[in-house]
């Protein structure tokens, strides 16, 4: 049964870097990895992951009828196919399409339920819910429960969800990820670095989100220019993205260099769906 725990939780630090000297972006129809993919990673926005992909090769292709920037390296791709469920379902089912990956992750920012998760923590879990249906997957890897929502919450909905499901923090794709994945039977992590804490009030962000799931930033500056009580808290949150992003980004160095043990480890990482149960809701 998903349950809170915090094994899955690390710093981070003297993780070491993989990048590369700067490549120069490409439009192809076929992959360019020099070697078959073996890591596939989907985040919602370009910069939670800046720092890793920063110098990897750019491709763009069309799946479906949409456009997908891909940054690939040795056997890693990445890409980021934006913010909410059928944003992180589309980016999954390209990846698959054009890469045919042995593993996929979900990586990006989450908020904190527990207390004990500051910004800048990684945390892992074992159990991923997806609240709007809530079913769960799990992976054998990590600890602990992360929670799947539909839009921003506030601390108060924070601590219901803490309560309600025992979940460690929340996010907006990676049950979105890990249903796509099990679909093509590919097994499924996810690593997501604490960007707002339980107690943080973030500043109201869901308007600004489009359909296909891009985040409307010249707006959201409008919004905020003229409503100066809302300034500190959104400043506040533009450093602990960055601390977060600068934390997940050194592990994904590490992921990016061990993609081969990665895929070795595949077979116990595949995810299993069941009912949650309803006593625990």
């Amino acid at each position: 049964m998903p349950s809170l725990g915090l094994k899955g939780i690390a710093t981070c630090d003297g993780v070491g870097t993989g990048l590369l000297p700067v490549q120069a972006e490409q439009s192809s129809a076929e992959t360019n990895l020099p070697d078959p993919c073996k890591l596939a990673i989907v985040a919602a926005l370009e910069r939670e992951v800046r720092p890793f992909v920063k110098d990897w090769r750019i491709v763009k292709r069309e799946h479906e009828g949409r456009r997908f920037k891909f940054f690939e390296r040795d056997s890693t791709v990445a890409v980021c196919g934006g913010i909410g469920a059928e944003a992180a379902r589309r980016a999954t089912e390209a990846t698959f399409h054009f890469y045919r990956p042995p593993l996929i992750v979900s990586v990006g920012f989450a908020g904190a339920l527990d207390p004990t998760l500051k910004v800048g923590n990684i945390f892992q879990p074992r159990f991923v819910i997806n609240a709007n249906d809530g079913s769960w997957v799990e992976t054998s890897s990590g600890a602990g429960t992360l929670l799947t929502i539909s839009g921003v919450a506030g601390v108060e909905q924070k601590a219901k969800y803490l309560k309600d499901y025992g979940a460690a923090a929340i996010d907006m794709e990676a049950a979105a990820v890990a249903r796509a994945g099990q679909s093509h039977s590919i097994p499924f992590m996810a690593v997501k670095a604490i960007s707002d804490e339980y107690n943080f009030d973030l500043p109201p962000m869901d308007g600004f989100v489009t359909p296909d799931g891009r985040f409307r930033t010249a707006s959201f500056t409008a919004f905020i220019v003229i409503r100066p009580w809302l300034w500190v808290g959104t400043m506040r949150l533009a450093r602990n993205s960055e601390k977060a992003s600068r934390a997940l980004c050194r592990l994904l160095d590490q992921y990016h260099v061990d993609a081969e043990k990665l895929q070795n480890s595949a077979p116990e990482l595949h995810p299993t769906k069941v009912a949650f149960p309803q006593s625990t809701r």
